[in-house]
């Protein structure tokens, strides 16, 4: 049964630009009530503009969601704007990378406090007034490709990835029954500047004396036109959140990558037979041998 969204709350981090304002026109055209928080406040302002040129009405709201407080404050804003955050999108993101011999704790601190960090920050912050209002509604993070399988030169982008993934996978399990729903989007290539402002958004803290980074850098015009564009990218999310997809991927040429992981892992369980006494003993841990938030993902095939 597809789910209705039209009327709901939604806010969207990183949502002044790239995938994030391409979720946000998706979702207010379906009828939903959009708020999209950003650190620029020049770009909120002319995504705000250029929305509401197409007839479309958002709300922009500033935040910087490696910020525990200003996320209370955030949500207190769009709650007395526009009512209860029903629709939770984790999306703000940097694309640093580079190869972990050359990297230092900053770049460490600066990829993880975002990728990984501000997904959590606003988790904490949205889910009890999810649960303790007894809502319906829907998580949806922003993972990767990168955070299904591994990319060289970029371990940093990848261990955030991977967590963010990981999280709500176990977050999807937790939720199961409470009209909360969990979905984990991993896109491939998308034209994003996801790579660009690096410096512009690195707090003065985390900079490194010498330059290290390697940003993902925007590709030339020729190349971004290979790339999945933004605004097809927030119909996609919007379609997997209707069938309530734990993950919404976009790119089947990363198919056979995705594949050849699991049948690592697949091939590296040792070849003998279960002990059958031990196996009794972790069963008593529910989820841990068998979670069936996996049985649970069916593949729709649209009419």
């Amino acid at each position: 049964m597809t789910k209705h969204l039209g009327g709901q709350v939604a806010l969207i981090t990183g949502g002044a630009s790239g995938m994030g304002r391409g979720m946000a026109e998706a979702f207010a055209r379906d009828g939903m009530i959009v708020a999209i928080a950003d650190m620029r406040g020049d770009a909120l302002a002319a995504t705000t503009a250029e929305l509401a040129e197409a007839g479309l009405r958002v709300l922009p709201v500033l935040l910087d969601v490696t910020d525990r407080a200003a996320w209370v404050a955030a949500v207190d804003l769009v709650e007395r704007e526009l009512g209860p955050v029903q629709v939770l999108v984790g999306n703000a993101g940097i694309g640093l990378t580079g190869m972990m011999r050359d990297m230092t704790y900053k770049d460490w601190d600066f990829s993880m406090g975002v990728n990984f960090g501000g997904v959590l920050n606003g988790l904490m912050t949205v889910l009890p007034r999810l649960l303790d209002r007894g809502l319906s509604g829907h998580l949806v993070v922003t993972s990767s490709t990168a955070g299904l399988t591994a990319v060289d030169g970029a371990a940093s982008y990848c261990a955030a990835k991977f967590a963010v993934t990981g999280m709500m996978e176990a977050l999807a399990g937790e939720l199961h029954g409470t009209g909360v729903d969990v979905s984990i989007f991993c896109p491939g290539p998308v034209q994003t500047d996801i790579g660009a402002n690096l410096d512009r958004v690195r707090p003065a803290h985390l900079r490194n004396e010498h330059v290290t980074e390697d940003p993902i850098s925007p590709k030339s015009p020729v190349v971004q036109s290979l790339f999945m564009t933004a605004e097809e990218v927030g119909r996609r999310v919007l379609a997997g959140m209707k069938r309530r997809d734990l993950y919404i991927l976009t790119h089947p040429e990363f198919a056979g990558g995705i594949a050849a992981r699991s049948e690592a892992l697949t091939r590296a369980i040792p070849d003998e037979p279960p002990h059958e006494e031990r196996a009794r003993y972790l069963q008593q841990f529910g989820t841990l041998l068998l979670n069936p938030v996996y049985a649970r993902q069916q593949k729709v095939v649209p009419a």
